[in-house]
């Protein structure tokens, strides 16, 4: 398995905590490394001392630690998967709306890792509209809800609601945790954000991009395992730690490194909204209004990086079993345009979504739809971005024969 994988193992308040106990042994005995997060009414059935004593480290509690870095957002971005086990009614709701008002929700906000539930409470409470909704929003954004089974309830009755078998849990999250390492062994080269093409030394020709996109995929990647070099155009987004990083400003600079790495990509994904033109003469010194020829502003091509990294890396040996992926940021007709792209640029998908002032870049929430030679096009969204990273990885998956 390589190194220790994290899980990090929410509990909330139901009569199982006992059985989540047993749970972070069985995930131990797996040779994972368990760290515990606890609501308030958790810890009213098991005290954190028992989870402290089982795994070794300290147990999350409290927003409010007086420790030097913010640690539930850390423990966010260290965890390969999220668990609640037990998830009761309240904290499925509570996740579904998106709130963080305590120490277990704020950490799963501040996370990108695959986020399983294992649900335990009373039938009526289980079956009660308002939990099947939220349970349906969840399943909706890719949640993995191990499903509660029949027997003896905490009331005494008997009905569907029962905490999961220790050994499914276990079961779903070894299974989530070999999606991400899905992509271990794989180069994958990624460009990402605007270029800016100087016309003097205070202005210049750009773009809205802010790389949000590409930086989410390489984020994405890196979390399953692959060796990722990400070429960043100018923008104040950065990745997470371990994803190799090159700052560049134009677009001659984005394809000399991208050139340096792509003779042994196994995967390009070209998301860098890279400028069609430059200036053909920027200028030493800042043009000023008045001077001569300020009406006009002379352009000339910049490299096409999409189609030269192609070429390029089909060339290379291996090339032939490269996949490569382009974008394809259009205000109409999305579809055609992302198929044109396609057959001319040689790649395998385009990945194309509708964009302007408000809509397509930065941060929010973006809306796709991924192209290829074979098969029908494919729409997601409008979701996060980190959402759309993960629907495009697991279409772009390697074949295993890249990692031989």
């Amino acid at each position: 398995m390589g190194a220790t994988q994290r899980v990090l193992l929410g509990v909330s308040g139901s009569i199982a905590v006992y059985k989540a106990a047993d749970l972070a042994r069985r995930l131990m005995d797996r040779d994972l490394d368990v760290q515990v997060a606890m609501t308030h009414s958790a810890q009213r059935f098991v005290t954190p001392l028992t989870f402290r004593a089982l795994t070794g480290r300290p147990v999350l509690t409290s927003l409010w630690s007086e420790s030097q870095e913010i640690e539930h957002v850390e423990r966010g971005y260290d965890a390969d998967v999220l668990l609640m086990a037990p998830a009761s009614a309240n904290l499925i709701a509570r996740l579904a709306n998106g709130l963080a008002d305590d120490v277990l929700t704020t950490t799963a906000l501040s996370s990108q890792a695959p986020l399983l539930i294992a649900p335990a409470m009373e039938t009526n409470m289980w079956l009660h509209p308002a939990t099947r909704t939220n349970v349906s929003t969840l399943k909706s954004r890719g949640v993995v809800v191990i499903e509660p089974t029949s027997g003896a309830l905490a009331s005494g009755r008997s009905g569907l609601g029962r905490f999961p078998e220790t050994q499914d849990i276990v079961q779903a999250t070894l299974a989530a945790l070999g999606t991400r390492s899905s992509w271990s062994g794989v180069v994958l080269l990624v460009t990402a954000g605007p270029t800016f093409e100087p016309l003097d030394p205070v202005r210049g020709l750009t773009n809205r991009s802010t790389g949000a996109m590409g930086i989410a995929i390489a984020d994405a990647a890196h979390a399953r395992g692959a060796e990722v070099h990400l070429v960043l155009g100018p923008t104040a987004l950065s990745p997470r730690s371990g994803v190799h990083l090159y700052r560049v400003e134009t677009a001659a600079e984005m394809l000399a490194a991208s050139e340096a790495i792509v003779d042994r990509a196994d995967v390009i994904v070209a998301s860098a909204a890279v400028s069609d033109f430059r200036p053909a003469s920027p200028s030493v010194q800042k043009v000023k209004k008045t001077s001569a020829g300020a009406d006009t502003l002379p352009l000339e091509l910049n490299p096409d990086i999409l189609t030269a990294l192609a070429a390029r890396r089909r060339a290379a040996p291996g090339g032939a079993r490269a996949t490569i992926v382009g974008f394809a940021a259009e205000t109409s007709a999305l579809e055609k345009h992302a198929k044109a792209k396609l057959a001319q640029k040689g790649c395998d998908f385009v990945v194309a979504n509708l964009v302007g002032p408000d809509r397509g870049f930065g941060p929010q929430e973006t809306e796709v739809l991924l192209v290829s030679k074979q098969g029908p096009s494919e729409p997601h969204g409008p979701a996060r971005k980190a959402e759309v990273a993960e629907f495009l990885l697991d279409r772009l998956r390697p074949k295993e024969d890249k990692r031989s």
